[in-house]
């Protein structure tokens, strides 16, 4: 072997031997909302299952803000070690692009997309002090009492805020958002009546609605959830293009070694494929989605496209 070929071979021995020893300590698990809501369960459940394939700790860290821009942020800014990835919601990658002037990081350079981990639906819900007994009923209300019934969101720029900002659009009536600093905080506002109305991811309002708590009137999809099989959907309702499903994938700083990046992938799918995490994720109706980066590239450029003609459309601009 030449010295050109045996000085670039020796690059490469660093690289091998780290991802063979990876992961050597804890690793941290950036999650952009408060604990306690959607994001914080599945992300939760996903790191006690790669804990158990790696060997070590996966220790979630809330870094909540800015409809979970800054947790995105601080996560793919941390050092391309392995030691740092991100359970995104679907608004930093999907809306916020066509919503902020400017993003603190960039997708496609600053980025390692990983998997997709769940898909969830989102219902509409309400407080009992809301005088409607089913969706039309709020229409019809909202119509006659224009600004008066407001909705809260995880923060402006999520996909709860623009679910919200469809229904007033396709539905012709006077709501008023009201953003939170995640879905957690906005939940317990809405239960405790200080805000009407809300679009979430089933998982935070199941225990509220089973508890009477909370009025589920819709289902924004095009397919009922398992877990509230007498809640209408939005399509049923004669209002197809209010369709706010959500999801949740991983990521890690586009600079990490690809070797780990694929050792971290084989972790999470295994994780996301084993009972224990699916039985999590199925009781508060989620579905584990993993695919390859590639999936998730591709899956991600839909829902670029789909969100951004909403926000288009409804003329949002976060101000920033």
């Amino acid at each position: 072997m030449n010295a050109g070929k045996w000085a670039i071979s020796l690059l490469f021995v660093p690289l091998l031997a780290l991802a063979q020893t990876y992961p050597a300590k804890p690793v941290r698990m950036v999650i952009g909302f408060p604990a306690g809501g959607p994001a914080d369960i599945f992300g939760r459940s996903l790191a006690q299952g790669m804990s158990a394939d790696f060997g070590q700790p996966v220790i979630v860290e809330n870094i909540s803000g800015v409809g979970g821009v800054l947790g995105v942020e601080r996560g793919v800014k941390a050092a391309p070690d392995g030691y740092t990835m991100v359970l995104n919601s679907a608004s930093p990658l999907v809306i916020a692009p066509f919503s902020f002037a400017k993003l603190p990081y960039d997708i496609k350079k600053d980025i390692a997309l990983i998997t997709v981990v769940v898909r969830v639906p989102e219902v509409l819900a309400v407080h009992p002090s809301v005088p409607a007994k089913d969706f039309a009923e709020l229409i019809a209300y909202a119509k006659a009492n224009p600004g008066k019934v407001n909705f809260g969101s995880a923060g402006a720029g999520s996909i709860t805020h623009l679910a919200g900002e469809l229904l007033k659009a396709e539905a012709k009536i006077d709501i008023v958002h009201v953003p939170y600093k995640g879905a957690a905080p906005a939940v317990t506002d809405l239960v405790g009546g200080q805000v009407q109305m809300g679009i979430f991811d089933v998982p935070i309002l199941l225990s509220h609605i089973r508890a009477g708590k909370l009025k589920a009137l819709a289902i924004t999809s095009a397919k009922r959830a398992e877990t509230l099989p007498d809640v209408p959907t939005t399509v049923e309702l004669k209002y197809p293009n209010v369709t706010s499903d959500n999801w949740y994938g991983l990521i890690m700083p586009a600079a990490t070694p690809g070797a780990i990046q694929k050792r971290v992938h084989a972790a999470a799918t295994a994780a996301l494929k084993s009972a224990a995490v699916n039985e999590q994720f199925a009781k508060v109706g989620g579905v584990a989605a993993p695919g390859t980066p590639q999936d998730y590239a591709k899956f991600l450029e839909s829902e670029q496209a789909k969100w951004g003609a909403v926000v288009k459309a409804i003329g949002f601009k976060e101000q920033n």
